[in-house]
C-alpha cells in the first residue's frame, strides 16, 4: 500500500472520529437515538480518535524521510482533526473523575423539596423521584459544602416571586408555581446532549422574619451529572441573592 493511501485512510478515520463526537450530542438532543447510544458513540469516537492520533503522529515523524515529504500538511491536518475529536471526551472524563458520581443536589438533606407537578415525569425517568438518602448527602457535603439554603430578608410571597423571576432569567422552563405551598417546579435542558434536569424550589418563612429558600436539582438520566446540578444550584442561588 502506498504512503498516499495510508495517509488517506488515517485522515478518513480521524474525520470519522470527529463526526462521531460532534453528532453524539445533537443526535441525542433531537431524538435521533437514545441517550445511551449517544454516550456510546462519544466513547467509540474517542477510541477511534486516539488510534487516528497515534497513526497521524507516526506519519508526522516519517516526514523526516525526504521521499515522504510530499504534501506534509496532510498528516499535520490529520493529527489536528484527531486531537479535536479526542478533546471533548477527555474533558468530560476528567470532569467525571473530579466530582462524585451523584445526580441529585439539594440544599436540605433532612427534608429535600419534593416534586409534585413533575412527579409523573420523574417516575418515568431512569433516575426516579426518590432522594438517595444519607449516602448521597454525605458525598454532596464532601464535594459541595458551599451549597446551603438561602435566607432572604423579604416576606415569602415576595421571595417566591423573586425565585420565579430568577428561574425564568436563567432560561428554565417553569412548569408549575404554587403560592400556597411556596413551591416552583422547572426543567432545564443541557446544551450539547439536551439532557433534561428537573428543579424544585421551596420558599418557607424563616425564624429571622424573612424567607428560607431551598433548591433541589436532579438529572433524569445518568448516574453522574459531571457536577452540572451543583453548578446550576450555585448559579441560581447567586442570581436570587
Amino acid at each position: 500500500m502506498s504512503m498516499r493511501k495510508v495517509r488517506a485512510i488515517v485522515f478518513a478515520v480521524a474525520l470519522l472520529a470527529l463526526l462521531l463526537v460532534i453528532f453524539a450530542g445533537p443526535g441525542t438532543k433531537h431524538g435521533w437515538w437514545d441517550y445511551r447510544v449517544g454516550l456510546t458513540l462519544l466513547q467509540f469516537g474517542a477510541y477511534v480518535a486516539l488510534a487516528a492520533a497515534a497513526a497521524a503522529a507516526v506519519l508526522v515523524v516519517l516526514l523526516a524521510v525526504p521521499r515522504w515529504r510530499v504534501r506534509p500538511w496532510v498528516p499535520l491536518v490529520t493529527l489536528i482533526v484527531a486531537l479535536l475529536a479526542v478533546a471533548p471526551p477527555l474533558i468530560l472524563r476528567h470532569q467525571a473523575r473530579s466530582v462524585p458520581p451523584i445526580h441529585d443536589i439539594t440544599t436540605d438533606f433532612a427534608d429535600p423539596p419534593q416534586f409534585v407537578a413533575l412527579q409523573g415525569e420523574r417516575q418515568k425517568a431512569p433516575n426516579g423521584v426518590a432522594y438517595g438518602g444519607p449516602q448521597i448527602a454525605a458525598q454532596q457535603q464532601q464535594a459541595y459544602a458551599d451549597i446551603q439554603p438561602l435566607v432572604l430578608k423579604v416576606p415569602p410571597a415576595e421571595a417566591l416571586q423573586r425565585a420565579i423571576d430568577a428561574a425564568r432569567a436563567l432560561g428554565w422552563e417553569v412548569i408549575s408555581t404554587d403560592a400556597a405551598s411556596g413551591r416552583i417546579e422547572a426543567t432545564d435542558t443541557t446544551g450539547w446532549f439536551g439532557f433534561k434536569d428537573d428543579i424544585v424550589v421551596r420558599v418557607r418563612p424563616d425564624a429571622s422574619g424573612g424567607s428560607r429558600v431551598d433548591v433541589r436539582s436532579v438529572s433524569r438520566v445518568g448516574r453522574s451529572d459531571l457536577g452540572a446540578n451543583a453548578a446550576r444550584v450555585r448559579k441560581y442561588l447567586a442570581k436570587l441573592a
